[in-house]
């Protein structure tokens, strides 16, 4: 089966503390399509197979600029030929390169998880918090899907509010 992840950069720059941009992304980017092993599906497989050629498909760049940036370095093209090699090769029995980023692309846009929370008036903040079934109750009206929320410890409050957690990602 595959995970769909959906970071939320402004966490991603929090946690890791190395993004390019100090003002990151108010939106919800993809951070991979990953093949999983059904014997240890919290782990995303690593295979090898072709490697990653984005100038085979300029129009792809275009959309994945906007669904699928690297909020980290700011280059595009390396993290995309990052996810492909750790886990895209994975699927090549399934989908070839082009099939992996074009359906990571719609899903992106399908299950658009800053506007399904937008339109229940949920938008991730540092000064405004909600549960967890806040958060996929939304989500899971719409998709059908009940997501794995994935949450990272705050640096900054860790110690004076060991419970207080940021939303990093959505995964499908």
């Amino acid at each position: 089966y595959f995970q769909f992840v959906q970071q939320w950069p402004p966490t991603n720059c929090i946690v890791h503390t190395k993004c390019s941009n100090p003002r990151p992304l108010q939106i919800f980017t993809i951070h991979g399509l990953w093949p999983s092993n059904y014997s240890n599906p919290t782990v995303p497989s690593n295979c090898n197979g072709s490697k990653f050629d984005a100038r085979k498909y300029p129009q792809l760049q275009s959309k994945l600029k906007k669904s699928w940036p690297d909020v980290e370095s700011g280059n595009d093209t390396k993290f995309w030929e990052g996810e492909w090699n750790k886990h895209g090769t994975c699927s090549e029995q399934t989908l070839n390169q082009y099939q992996y980023f074009e359906i990571s692309h719609d899903m992106w846009y399908s299950f658009n998880i800053t506007n399904i929370l937008k339109n229940a008036s949920i938008l991730p903040s540092a000064t405004q918090t909600w549960t967890y079934s806040d958060i996929v109750a939304p989500i899971k009206t719409v998709t059908k899907r009940t997501p794995l929320l994935r949450c990272k410890r705050d640096p900054a409050r860790n110690k004076s509010l060991p419970n207080y957690q940021l939303l990093h990602e959505v995964v499908f």
